[in-house]
């Protein structure tokens, strides 16, 4: 994956507000809402999410309302310092045929759910009793036996001598109303093999020492949606709403509301702009860079 940001960038392209005035784009609202007081209150949420991230505002504005309406319909709210899902802006390489160039190259916006999204839509499903992920610190991990998936752990008591301490590995678990559990342990050196094997845009990061992907800017919380996708999606209870959200997950999103599937040779990574999140994940192996 290329990590430069696209070099053939729109100009004078109408603003993302202005392009929502526009009758089809007003349709594509009332089809998946109708209420005009939830409209308004949408077109403002995202309205500003896209004017304070220049990267946003670059985007084909067709795929930031896809990736938008497909947050709307999980229920979960545009948000940035609430973590549950993220509009990321990508490019898309320009395609050749024959010679000649058939899709110009354009900035696209993808859906990109957060682990607390992930976390969100379980605790609706009304089947877990108990879930959570953790880092584990230097120091703490005493015994993990994945057979059994018993773990003991000393935590450190002090809380910033543990927010400062080095993290080792990634717990995470859940417990059904049912009774029935499970947990997986991974070590950061296997979660770094994890990242830059489904991964090429940190690959890339490594070895330039840049940090556009969001394994480079915050590792922890990549991995953490990493055990927890690994945990639900092998193991746990998966509503419909929680499949379709893992679909989409990392997917620009066509104008049917249906995840498009593309090379992640066809993507570069762009820059992110004020808004680029904080506890973003991954993105699936078939798009841009995610997990099995």
């Amino acid at each position: 994956m290329n990590n430069q940001r696209p070099t053939t960038i729109m100009q004078n392209k109408p603003k993302f507000s202005a392009m929502l005035q526009t009758n089809a784009f007003k349709k594509s609202l009332h089809n998946a809402m109708g209420d005009p007081k939830e409209i308004q209150k949408f077109t403002a949420a995202i309205t500003s999410v896209v004017s304070t991230n220049p990267q946003l505002e670059e985007c084909e504005a067709s795929t930031i309302l896809s990736a938008a309406l497909c947050g709307h319909a999980l229920a979960l709210p545009p948000s940035p310092q609430l973590g549950l899902y993220y509009l990321v802006p990508f490019g898309r390489k320009a395609v050749w045929k024959n010679g000649k160039m058939v899709q110009p190259e354009t900035q696209v916006a993808t859906f990109v759910l957060g682990y607390r999204g992930y976390i969100q839509l379980a605790i609706r499903s009304g089947q877990y009793k108990r879930l959570n992920v953790i880092e584990v610190k230097e120091g703490e991990l005493l015994d993990w036996d994945p057979l059994t998936e018993e773990i003991h752990i000393k935590m450190i008591n002090d809380e910033v001598a543990r927010e400062t301490a080095e993290t080792v590995g990634y717990y995470a678990y859940f417990r059904y109303i049912n009774g029935f559990e499970k947990a997986i342990y991974w070590t950061k050196d296997k979660m770094k093999q994890h990242a830059l094997k489904y991964s090429k845009g940190y690959a890339s990061d490594i070895e330039k020492g840049t940090s556009y992907t969001f394994w480079a800017k915050d590792f922890d919380s990549m991995a953490k949606k990493t055990m927890l996708r690994q945990l639900i999606s092998k193991w746990g209870v998966m509503s419909v709403e929680m499949q379709n959200a893992y679909m989409a997950d990392g997917a620009v999103i066509d104008k049917d509301g249906n995840p498009e599937s593309y090379s992640d040779d066809n993507m570069i990574e762009a820059e992110f702009g004020t808004s680029q999140p904080t506890d973003s994940e991954e993105i699936n192996p078939t798009r841009i860079d995610e997990d099995p």
